[in-house]
């Protein structure tokens, strides 16, 4: 159940390991046809690479693996049946399996905050960064048509709520693109443009300790982007974004990355959760529930390295859980034991802005355009994906590019702003419009929507 990377790369281990057994078959459930590259989002956002370099069709990947997509309504671990529904279809169907895993992933978390919900954008799905993209084009559009100087301040004023990993990606990346399109209007100048990030914590990249945090922070400022910490955003309406200190900061945009939570339905289960994640075992087994698995961002699973501890949800320990998870139930379909997952973190890196970055690697840090350089090329050879159906040419072309000096990605996010438009109707009515319209123009974009398989209708 789920087709991210944790989903995902276990249904790719599995094909490896059960080869072409004609008593074993794997189905995978997910939302979308494809799979997200997700630590590259803000590429997309900040139109470094197209759209369709971060993905990989679902189909094109598992070739062996029943793939469908449709919205998972209920999982019922008495009767071992999951029961699924697409929207074009009257009737949900009933899928009843031997294993299950458990891999559906996180949502966005707004913990309650008034107005985030109905006018914040977020950063979690390919959707929200196409968003992003448009709407910072939208922003200079409409700015280069405002008279009043306080109203093109507001326009075009981003703020980035958290400083972690996606947050400052992202506000780097925005203020890189807004930086070098201002350009193309007549009417506008650097000096109204503004990115802000709010983050809570004493220095941002908390990931990645103090002392690159302050290095990220001095290097951001240098690029024009202002940093708030300590500080917590209480409320948007839109218009103006509310602060804990009192203040407020006039912004018609607010990008939310403060938070995740686990799916909603993780919360169903009647299996033990903690904190909204179900609680595993160490080899990524549910206890008490025989037959069921459970990883990634949606899993609680021991760090056996670190006593007392878990793992983090982040994308290096959900593909390497998927090769653990994989060996493990098809060792427990031939009657062997299983093996505990262990893994230490290789390190960290982040981009803050075309060719500077920030990285720690087996306890050596480094930052400058080295740590971004080794940032570029870690996440170009993980986006290949499968070798053999790697698709991230254009993406490479695109940093070579910007290595040389090179901004006409930028160029190109005026063009692509027009096609989404055409393709997804470009209505400004809320945020939550504007993230299904362009799910939808993702779909379109890498492969057609695969009907689910064939299954009884429920009665």
């Amino acid at each position: 159940m789920g087709g991210g990377f944790a989903g995902a790369y276990t249904a790719h281990h599995l094909e490896k390991r059960l080869g072409r057994r004609s008593d074993v078959e794997v189905l995978l459930v997910a939302r979308e046809n494809f799979v997200l590259f997700t630590p590259m989002l803000h590429e997309v956002a900040g139109s470094d690479v197209a759209d369709t370099d971060i993905v990989q069709p679902l189909r094109k990947m598992l070739r062996r693996t029943r793939i469908g997509i449709a919205e998972i309504q209920s999982i019922d671990l008495a009767t071992k049946t999951v029961r699924i529904a697409h929207h074009d279809l009257l009737q949900p169907y009933d899928i009843v399996y031997d294993q299950l895993i458990v891999a559906l992933g996180a949502v966005t978390n707004f913990y309650d905050t008034p107005g985030l919900e109905q006018h914040a954008l977020t950063m979690k799905t390919l959707g929200d960064a196409i968003v992003v993209r448009n709407r910072v084009i939208d922003a200079l559009e409409l700015a280069d048509n405002q008279s009043n100087e306080a109203d093109r301040r507001k326009t075009l004023t981003v703020v980035v709520a958290g400083g972690g990993f996606a947050g400052v990606e992202t506000a780097g990346a925005v203020n890189d693109l807004l930086r070098a399109a201002v350009k193309f209007y007549p009417h506008l100048n650097k000096d109204v443009l503004s990115v802000v990030v709010v983050h809570s914590g004493d220095h941002i990249l908390p990931e990645l300790g103090e002392s690159l945090g302050r290095y990220a922070l001095k290097k951001l400022s240098r690029r024009g982007v202002e940093i708030r910490l300590r500080t917590r955003v209480t409320g948007y309406d839109g218009q103006d974004v509310a602060l804990d200190d009192g203040t407020k900061i006039p912004s018609r945009m607010l990008i939310w990355t403060a938070g995740i939570t686990p799916s909603p339905l993780v919360s169903s289960l009647p299996c033990a959760t903690q904190r909204g994640r179900i609680v595993a075992n160490e080899c990524l087994q549910v206890p008490d529930w025989p037959g069921v698995w459970a990883l990634g961002d949606c899993a609680l699973v021991p760090d056996p390295l670190n006593p007392g501890k878990f793992y983090p949800p982040t994308a290096q320990h959900a593909t390497r859980q998927a090769a653990v998870l994989a060996r493990n139930l098809v060792a427990a379909l031939e009657g062997r034991p299983p093996e505990p997952f262990k893994f230490k973190m290789i390190g960290a890196l982040a981009a803050i802005g075309r060719r500077a970055g920030v990285a720690e690697i087996y306890g050596l840090k480094f930052s400058g355009i080295l740590a971004w350089w080794l940032w570029a090329r870690h996440l170009f050879e993980q986006a290949a994906w499968v070798p053999e159906e790697g698709s991230c040419d254009a993406g490479l072309d695109a940093r070579l590019a910007i290595l040389e000096g090179d901004r006409s990605t930028t160029d190109a996010a005026l063009a692509d702003d027009v096609v989404d438009r055409a393709a997804g109707g470009a209505d400004c009515r809320s945020a939550e419009y504007e993230r299904q319209n362009a799910a939808g123009r993702a779909r379109e974009l890498n492969g057609l929507r695969g009907p689910i398989w064939e299954r009884r209708s429920c009665e």
